[in-house]
């Protein structure tokens, strides 16, 4: 009977401690199965203030003169490729923005993607040389060296000119904000990728950033940080100094401020900026050639000459698109066309920079 009550005890026991054990396996497994979360939580409790959000894209471009229908091309461009909501802000003279809010307004009815868009004139500081300011350079770009107090409840913006456009998402782009450190307050591609026949390197008489240069047709610009860093306040004394010497205007004096603050700055490849230099004499952006050209700019008026062929193929294709017409149809195939029929050209040998990411895009999203 003992030996009976014994192993009775024995096997409850033996019962309770497998309980137990699986209690506790249970409630490890939980932990463990909770842990993106938890991590979510910690990164975003974390994370610095000044760093933009990774969900809305804000996408900022400043117009001038004829530049409307090259704006709104470019504006097109982004919201057939994003996935994300966009923001767009628009900076244009007076007798521009009934366009913009038309236009604008007309998309939104028409089109499937999420978009809220700010149209107002330009301005520059108050006592400034306001007609001076207009044509430093390309007409009203010098507005973009005043955005951080222009836009002084903005955090953070995607500035494009207005020849520019988007072969991918803009949150490709956008998202580098996550690369950058916490002194970094911009990001531009390189303005050369070869000495033989960069710019700056032969001819600035100026000082500038790097070896090479940068180019500011596609920046990011964490505008909370740059008003921390008192931006603007560098900006009129450089060109005062400068303005004998200066010869790309805007891109020139963010060059210079950028010389002498180069810890401030993140440097992207030029897959992300990518213009005629790139391709006219030999191609020299390999990261491109590789995977694709994901902001497309037409400097040199190239989306509409013959300059070189392939900029004004895919400008043609993109401007004839509209929002409510299937991608595939309507926008890949004739950017495919277009391009056929250029391909004698240097830029044309690298054809395929033009239309992998397209490709990878529009022929594998259900629209």
């Amino acid at each position: 009977m003992k030996s009976v009550y014994k192993l009775f005890l024995l096997c409850l026991i033996l019962t309770a401690l497998i309980i137990l054990l699986n209690v506790t396996t249970n409630f490890s497994n939980k932990l463990y199965d909770q842990p993106s979360a938890s991590r979510e939580r910690l990164a975003l409790s974390k994370k610095s203030p000044s760093t933009p959000s990774t969900s809305e894209v804000t996408i900022c471009v400043v117009v001038c003169g004829d530049r409307l229908h090259e704006a709104l091309t470019m504006l097109k461009s982004a919201l057939v490729f994003t996935s994300r909501p966009l923001q767009f802000i628009i900076l244009a003279e007076q007798n521009l923005i009934p366009a913009f809010s038309e236009k604008l307004s007309e998309w939104r009815l028409i089109s499937n993607k999420t978009f809220d868009f700010l149209v107002r004139p330009i301005t520059f500081p108050d006592g400034s040389d306001v007609a001076m300011w207009k044509k430093l350079f390309k007409p009203c770009a010098a507005q973009r060296l005043f955005l951080p107090t222009v836009l002084n409840d903005t955090d953070a913006v995607l500035y494009v000119d207005t020849d520019t456009l988007f072969l991918a998402p803009p949150e490709k782009v956008w998202d580098n904000f996550k690369k950058m450190n916490s002194s970094q307050l911009a990001a531009l591609s390189p303005e050369h990728e070869d000495p033989n026949t960069g710019w700056y390197n032969r001819f600035a008489k100026h000082p500038y950033y790097g070896k090479l240069g940068v180019n500011s047709g596609v920046m990011l610009m964490n505008l909370t940080r740059m008003r921390k860093f008192r931006w603007t306040d560098y900006v009129i004394p450089i060109h005062k100094e400068y303005r004998l010497k200066i010869t790309w205007g805007d891109q020139d004096i963010i060059n210079i401020i950028f010389h002498y603050h180069p810890e401030k700055l993140y440097v992207y490849s030029c897959r992300y900026n990518y213009r005629p230099d790139h391709c006219m004499y030999m191609s020299v952006c390999a990261e491109a050639e590789r995977e694709g050209a994901l902001v497309l700019h037409g400097s040199r008026g190239t989306f509409h000459s013959q300059k070189q062929p392939p900029f004004k193929a895919i400008y043609r294709a993109m401007q004839e698109y509209q929002l409510n017409m299937d991608p595939y149809d309507e926008l890949l195939v004739p950017m495919r066309n277009y391009l056929m029929m250029e391909d004698k050209s240097n830029c044309g040998r690298v054809s395929k920079v033009f239309i992998i990411q397209p490709e990878l895009y529009l022929a594998a999203r259900n629209f």
